[in-house]
């Protein structure tokens, strides 16, 4: 007869891009001297956070307005380090369901897509292609948006992240139209040279560059899948839920997925989070995105706008805690670092925090700082008395059991 569980449901929820300073090997990734949380609280004069806070988000990094809170027994707080070689989304959100990364997915910040690549697109969808630099996805709309109309193109275009992100008129190009390109980029992309982590559908309405409009709704991600079954696939394998808010099931090309639930920002997200707490009875994983903070204020370089997005998630928090049954487990974390007032655009190669909360932790403290972030899924496994599979990173965190 198998243990009982100690959580009956498991609410992992990713500030996407919410690093705490920069990692051992940040020197090999130009990142030394980052640090998301705490140069975003110091643009603001200091971060009004107590919930994050009274959970020892404190202990964790120096941060403005952040008091470093010992006596926190419904809470552990840790730091994590990456021990795969990249900091993009998908490699941190794998490694978090055991997956070590070894060779980075290729990305085209700075260059573009190469002229063999474009050309090839261009002949096999039979479409002009313009663009094809790295730019924020509302920005390239007016820039390139009318043209796109006029001429029937393709507007193709990358970001910090492995992607090759392709923008058409849902009414001149038609969204068939659109997915059966992106089918094309996927397949031309699965080539070691070319090969990017996803291909991403970006519809838009509009008539003009003044009211040019993405819709969110009709995008569609063309996603590599893990380079091998995670701890996802082990706990659906294994009956429990795994439910996916935000972009998960697209990170991880629905892999391991029992149900997903898709938002347009952080607030949509924390909406329906909170409505799978309040609402719906099931055993396992609830596994969040949180993009705003990332794709908002990170890359846009906006250290104040990033900042109040993080007061905002707190306030979510308070919410979210205040309705959490015993045997419910919060855990709040990030998948790489984003500094807004870094150099660039880029990702920034950051330790992430690792805050557990539950009313039925009588133990909680800050714990000593982890080597990858794999134990998260290794412990909610040993959480349901499963086994990860061998070739899988992580290793349970005893304390959250004691």
């Amino acid at each position: 007869m198998s243990k009982p569980l100690k959580f009956k449901r498991i609410f992992l929820i990713v500030a996407d891009s919410a690093g705490v300073g920069e990692e051992p090997d940040a020197d090999k990734f130009g990142d030394v001297g980052s640090n998301t949380f705490a140069h975003a609280a110091e643009s603001v004069g200091g971060l009004n956070v107590p919930v994050m806070e009274s959970m020892g988000l404190g202990e964790l990094t120096d941060i403005m307005g952040v008091k470093p809170i010992h006596d926190h027994p419904h809470a552990f707080s840790l730091r994590l380090r990456e021990t795969s070689n990249g900091k993009d989304t998908m490699t941190g959100h794998w490694e978090m369901m055991g997956v070590n990364t070894k060779t980075p997915f290729q990305t085209f910040t700075d260059t573009g897509f190469p002229k063999e690549l474009m050309d090839e697109l261009s002949k096999r969808t039979g479409h002009k292609l313009i663009g094809n630099y790295s730019a924020s996805g509302t920005e390239i709309l007016k820039e390139l948006g009318e043209e796109q109309m006029r001429d029937n193109s393709l507007i193709v275009y990358t970001s910090a992240d492995s992607v090759l992100q392709i923008a058409a008129h849902e009414e001149v190009t038609g969204l068939q139209e659109l997915y059966r390109c992106c089918e094309i980029a996927r397949e031309l992309c699965m080539k070691p040279e070319w090969k990017v982590g996803r291909v991403i559908a970006r519809p838009y309405v509009g008539t003009n560059k003044d009211d040019f409009k993405r819709i969110t709704g009709d995008r569609h991600d063309y996603a590599l899948s893990p380079s091998e079954p995670t701890d996802m696939d082990t706990l659906k394998e294994n009956g429990y839920m795994v439910s996916c808010v935000g972009k998960i099931s697209d990170i991880f090309n629905m892999a391991g997925v029992v149900k997903t639930v898709h938002t347009v920002s952080n607030e949509d997200g924390m909406d329906k989070t909170i409505e799978q707490l309040k609402n719906e009875d099931w055993e396992g994983l609830c596994f969040v995105n949180l993009v705003e903070f990332d794709s908002e204020y990170g890359h846009r370089r906006n250290p104040v706008g990033y900042a109040r997005c993080l007061e905002a998630l707190d306030k979510r928090l308070a919410e979210f805690i205040q309705n959490m049954k015993e045997d419910d487990l919060l855990m709040v974390t990030a998948d790489h670092g984003n500094d807004p007032t870094f150099k660039g655009t880029d990702h920034t190669r950051e330790k992430v925090p690792l805050l557990m909360y539950s009313p039925s932790i009588k133990n909680g403290k800050y714990l000593e700082e982890r080597a990858t972030f794999a134990d998260m899924g290794a412990s909610i496994l040993k959480n349901f008395n499963l086994k990860k599979r061998e070739s899988l990173l992580g290793e349970p965190i005893d304390e959250l059991f004691a």
